[in-house]
């Protein structure tokens, strides 16, 4: 069978093997669903180019290096799994990302020195969860509301309550969110002594894209210090350089304790994540005895095959690329936000670098409600996200909503996008928030 007809058959599979509510949902918002192959980073369907704003393909869909790196890894006689478990190309891995992150932080603080890989981001979330406790013995992880740290059970605990997180109850015991920027409810939490982690995004991207305040960031790396309690930044969206930045935690009063790193960290090819911590954690946590330190694993976790292919990513990951990456998404989201001003259903543009957020006014059109669309479970939400990306898909361009704030566009361009792409995307956003707005 050759490639289009696997695509064609495999469609139909998808809808009625493995999620038609999904495949429902994506016809009636006319998402770019008939993908035929990719060109020059874009996907490719009957329409035409589609410019992917999700964020895992940084490089751009199946960029030819780390192709060419995996084709290569293929074509070479390497096993791809070692029973023994170590592994030299997770070895070569690990020490290329702590390099690396320590590179970026300045002052006398400890060092990354301990990687664990994962498989997904959710993964790289449950090791730090496992690491907190088995390192502090203490049992509560705390988190901020509007957070979206995961789908796996522990992961999930700490998620802002909602459709994500409500149908899997109870949840992990002494684990959830606190109050978002509430300087007050995180002095509480951890006045008891309790806290084994504090896990926060330093912006949350389903929450809204919100970034946390520099005045909660120094209370929160002085009293987790104090405190005993290990202080995770998942930076599996922010991270990479997507803010402008290797680290968007780079420049934090302290270095967090545990580092979360995912989405495009396998070139857009594979999956793989990982949570970087220090030696003495690691010990602290495993380091009993030799079994210990297998407490927690993962039986394809960091294989040869991903590690090659985030090898390959974090070659093409520059400092000169990060710092385009800051210079194009400050005149980017400058531009939206001066071009849309004029929309009586705009609101503002948040963001750093290439992460931005499009935030829009609900309307309150009866025609443009999810009740007037027949879809009673969700009469609370805005739909007018929704309606914009809908909109979007026609101009060729991927967009989403934002999961805990159906308001507010997220959108994360490739690193290398053009500049006249981008001023593209403005135009677009600009035409079509018009029409939507002569709706309302």
């Amino acid at each position: 069978m050759n490639t289009q007809a696997m695509l064609r058959e495999g469609y139909e599979s998808y809808r009625n093997y493995v999620n038609p509510l999904v495949t429902l949902r994506a016809e009636l918002l006319g998402e770019p669903t008939r993908i035929t192959g990719v060109q020059d980073g874009r996907l490719v369907e009957p329409r035409g180019l589609v410019e992917d704003f999700h964020g895992t393909q940084t490089f751009g869909h199946r960029h030819p290096a780390i192709s060419q790196a995996v084709t290569d890894f293929l074509a070479s006689d390497s096993p791809n799994w070692f029973p023994c478990r170590v592994n030299p190309y997770a070895g070569l891995l690990a020490e290329r990302l702590c390099t690396r992150a320590n590179q970026t932080l300045e002052g006398p603080r400890p060092t990354y020195s301990n990687v664990f890989f994962a498989n997904s981001g959710s993964g790289a979330v449950e090791a730090a969860l496992k690491l907190a406790r088995a390192a502090t013995k203490k049992p509560r992880v705390i988190s901020l509301d509007g957070a979206y740290h995961g789908c796996t059970m522990g992961s999930c605990a700490l998620m802002k309550p909602g459709m994500f997180k409500d149908p899997f109850g109870p949840h992990v015991p002494q684990a959830g969110p606190i109050p978002f920027g509430d300087i007050d409810a995180l002095v509480e939490a951890l006045r008891g002594g309790d806290v084994a982690a504090v896990v926060l995004e330093p912006i949350q991207l389903e929450g809204g894209v919100r970034t946390v305040s520099s005045a909660y960031l120094e209370v929160v790396c002085e009293l987790t210090a104090k405190h005993g309690a290990l202080l995770v930044a998942d930076e599996i969206q922010t991270g990479l350089g997507r803010t402008g930045r290797f680290l968007a935690s780079e420049n934090w009063p302290r270095r967090p304790d545990a580092l979360i790193l995912g989405k495009h960290l396998g070139g857009g090819l594979v999956p793989i994540s990982a949570m970087l911590t220090s030696d003495e954690l690691f010990e602290r946590a495993y380091g009993e005895h030799y079994a210990s330190a297998e407490a927690h694993n993962t039986t394809f976790g960091g294989n040869a095959l991903v590690c090659v292919a985030a090898l390959a990513a974090l070659d093409l990951l520059t400092d000169e690329l990060i710092a385009r990456v800051g210079r194009v998404g400050n005149a980017f989201r400058a531009k939206l936000a001066s071009t849309l001003a004029r929309h009586e259903l705009f609101a503002q543009v948040k963001g750093a670098g290439l992460l931005v957020g499009i935030e829009l006014k609900p309307s309150d059109h009866p025609w443009l409600s999810f009740e007037h669309f027949g879809i009673d479970a969700l009469v609370d939400q805005p739909t007018i996200g929704v309606l914009l990306c809908h909109r979007l898909y026609k101009r060729g361009f991927y967009c989403f909503a934002c999961g805990h704030d159906w308001r507010i566009l997220r959108v994360l361009p490739r690193f290398t996008i053009e500049e006249a792409t981008l001023d593209a995307f403005v135009t677009a956003v600009d035409e079509e928030l018009e029409y939507l707005c002569n709706l309302a």
